[in-house]
Parts: C-alpha cells; structure tokens; sequence
C-alpha cells in the first residue's frame, strides 16, 4: 500500500514502512509529550513535511539524487544498539590532541567522550539543552526557514543529538572532535540534531567524522546541524566522511553569521558510504563578514556524493570564496550544486566559487551545477567548473622517469586535490585527508 502526497514538485510515494510510520511515531510524541514553544514548533514542522513528503527526481534540487530507494526500505527508529566501543577508533586521526566527543546512532556517550572541563566551554545532548537561552533565541531560527524536507521532519521527530556553546571571548586551544557511530544490529533510521553557538569573539575548531560499526545494519541518518557564529567569532569546522558502504547520509547544515565573523567548512568523502547527500547553507547576516567552503569528493564503486551548497550574500562588503573538486573511480557518481546569491543590499561583494572534476573511472559520472544570482550593481562575482579525464601524457611522463604506474597515479590525484587541501587550516587533519585519498585511490 502506497501513501502519496503530491505539492507542486514534492512528491511522495513511499510504504507505510517510514512514511507513515515516521508520521505517526511523531504525532504520538507530540501528543503526550513535548508541551510549550518547542511542541508548537514541532507540530508546524510535522505539518510541513506532511505537505511535502520526501523529495524526488521531479525536484530540481534533487533532481541527480534519487532517495526513493532509501526510503522505500523498511527501518527501525529505535536503534538495536552495537556498543560502539571500537567503530570509533576509526575515525582516530594521528598525532591529534583533541577533546572527544562520541554520539553513536546519534546517541550522546559519555562513556566514549572525553572532553575537559574548561571555562567557556559547554558539550551536552541536546536534550540538555532545552532550557538554555541560547537554544530558544537559535533552535530552527533559519534551518527550518528553508524547504529541504528532510529539515522539517528531523525538527518534528529528533530525539537526539549534540548541543556546542563556545562562550564569549573563549578561544579554545584544542580542536573538538565529534565521531558519528552507525552502530546499530538492525535496520535503522535516524534524526540527530545539533546546535552550535560561537559567543561574540570566540575561536574553535571543530571536526567531525562518520564511521561505521563493521557488524552495524544498513542505516539512513538525517543530520540537521544549525551553527551561529556571532560577531568577530570564528569557527574551522571540517566534514570527514570516511563511513561504512552500509551507511547513507542526508546532512543539511545551516550556518548563520554576524559582523566581522569567519566561518570555514572543509567538507570531505571518500570510498566507503553508498549515499551521501550534503546540503551546506552559509548566510553572511552582516557586513564585513568572511566565509570559506572547500570539498574534495573522492568516490568508488557505485557510490553517490551529492555537495549542495548556498552562499548567501545579504548586507555589504563581505567576502566569500568556495572551491570544491570531484574525483570519480568506477561507477560512481558525484555532483556539485553551488549556489551564491548576492542580495540588493550587499554593495561591495567578492564572491568566489570553482569546482573542478577528474573522471577517472570511465563508467563514473559527474554533474554540476555552479549558480550565480546577483541583485546588487557594485560586486566582485564571479565561477566556473571543469569536467576532464585523467591525464595520459602527464602519467606516461612519470613512469618515463622511473617512478611506478600506482605512484605516478598517486602524484597526479595529490596535485589535482591540492589547491583545496593546502587551505585546510589544520596541518595535521590535512596530513590526514592526504593519506585518505591515497588509500582511496583504486
């Protein structure tokens, strides 16, 4: 039995497996549970998504990224739980000093953690953090002011997740790092929500990576991360997706900024989930406001990485710069959609965007979609990509001096990934990225 909801390009056609299991597990919780501001808000978010439904292909967002077959599959929403206790050494990244935090299938461990006690500093579930201030001022501010649906149904139904604050004038001298465990002995669908808040002059990094228990099920996780970043606040924040083939991911994070603040987002995959789709929204909310997005995609087998990003331009005399590349091997598929609006209030803009791609499996595909959208007269704007194969002159011209097919391949990948991983502002998790896509390389 098909339940089908049909508005405008939003289309669904899913069994009673998630569709409606997911909005009836929703609305029972709503009905005997949360009360106040917070139920209000996740009764309208129920509403909207029931008046989407999941997307489809008939979306122009999701137009190259079919979840139908993801969500037609019957899933737990509970997890079955495996410990855990080892999956998160995989994410291990050498010679890191770093505080620890560990959610498996979203769950917050304090077990697995290990995060100093600091001033300034404050690391819970999200569950925690329902009373603090900071939660009612930022919770669904401006995720849920977007239409991705997966965004409305994760606010109506997420019972877990990560709460950050970093406090005013708190710059923290080691790097956070966040390890996402799929962990679970049965089919799993999951909704973990986080929240970070940057304080007025704070400084922090922030790394997060996806690993997969060796004996986990398959899972579907719907990541929704909202992230202020307040005045000359700054915040590196890194995406390490290095999980298991029995893992997807639907990520969408929304970053908000105000005057004078940095934001840095270095968003990375390679060989190993089957289905990554990562919606990356960045709106620069004042003037004099910098922001920085960088990804490499490095894909095998039949996988799919999907990078969605939106730049959002909105007041005058900010800076942005994004630049992502594609490698495919196989049958894999990437693609890149990078939007950037430059809004009529936002005189004085410097926009950058490039995405390049290397093709080296020749049933691998990849798609992309650079975007520019400029209201205001007074900028400085501009993009471009490049689709292309592996070069064959340049491997013959190593192996003619000595050096062996597998290596030559190696130099070539690392000088094409360059320009992206030279940026990273960690020298130590850039070492690790480089020897990721080493290892990925077939």
């Amino acid at each position: 039995m098909l339940d089908e909801v049909a508005t405008g390009t939003m289309i669904t056609q899913t069994s009673d497996s998630l569709y409606t299991q997911l909005v009836k597990t929703a609305g029972e919780r709503l009905s005997s549970g949360t009360s106040g501001s917070l139920g209000e808000i996740r009764k309208q978010a129920l509403e909207r998504f029931k008046a989407t439904g999941f997307p489809t292909v008939k979306n122009e967002d999701w137009k190259y990224t079919n979840v139908q077959p993801l969500v037609n599959r019957a899933y737990a929403l509970e997890a079955e739980e495996l410990s855990g206790g080892a999956a998160w050494e995989k994410a291990r990244i050498p010679e890191l000093d770093a505080h620890r935090v560990v959610l498996v299938n979203g769950q917050y461990s304090s077990e697995l953690s290990s995060v100093e006690a600091i001033a300034g500093l404050q690391v819970m579930p999200i569950e925690q953090a329902f009373e603090r201030l900071c939660f009612a001022k930022y919770f669904t501010a401006f995720a849920d002011k977007t239409d991705n649906p997966f965004v409305a149904l994760n606010t109506a139904s997420f019972t877990s997740g990560l709460f950050i604050e970093v406090g005013k004038n708190t710059q923290l001298q080691k790097p956070i790092h966040v390890i996402h465990v799929a962990a679970s002995a049965s089919p799993l669908f999951s909704q973990p929500r986080n929240l970070y808040v940057m304080g007025a002059f704070a400084e922090a990094e922030i790394i997060e990576s996806f690993v997969t228990d060796d004996a986990a099920e398959r899972s579907l996780s719907s990541h929704v991360t909202e992230i202020m970043v307040r005045e000359n606040a700054k915040l590196q924040h890194y995406y390490l997706q290095v999980a298991g083939e029995q893992s997807s991911y639907i990520n969408h994070t929304e970053v908000h900024q105000e005057k004078h603040s940095l934001y840095n987002n270095y968003n990375c995959s390679f060989p190993g989930a089957a289905f990554v789709r990562n919606n990356i929204n960045v709106r620069l909310g004042d003037s004099e406001v910098e922001s920085h997005l960088y990804g490499i995609a490095l894909t095998a087998d039949n996988q799919l990485v999907d990078n969605h990003t939106i730049v959002d331009h909105m007041k005058p005399h900010c800076e942005s710069y994004e630049w992502y590349k594609n490698i495919t091997q196989d049958t894999s598929t990437a693609v890149f959609n990078g939007k950037i609006f430059v809004r009529l209030d936002a005189q004085k803009t410097n926009a950058f965007q490039q995405n390049n791609n290397m093709l080296i499996g020749e049933k691998s595909a990849v798609y992309t979609k650079p975007q520019l959208e400029i209201f205001a007269d007074d900028v400085k704007c501009s993009h471009g990509c490049t689709i292309g194969q592996f070069d064959n002159e340049a491997l013959f011209y190593l192996r003619s001096r000595g050096i062996s097919e597998a290596q030559a391949r190696v130099l070539l990948i690392h000088a094409f990934a360059f320009d992206v991983t030279s940026r990273f502002a960690n020298d130590t998790v850039r070492q690790y990225v480089e020897h990721l896509v080493e290892e990925g390389l077939q």
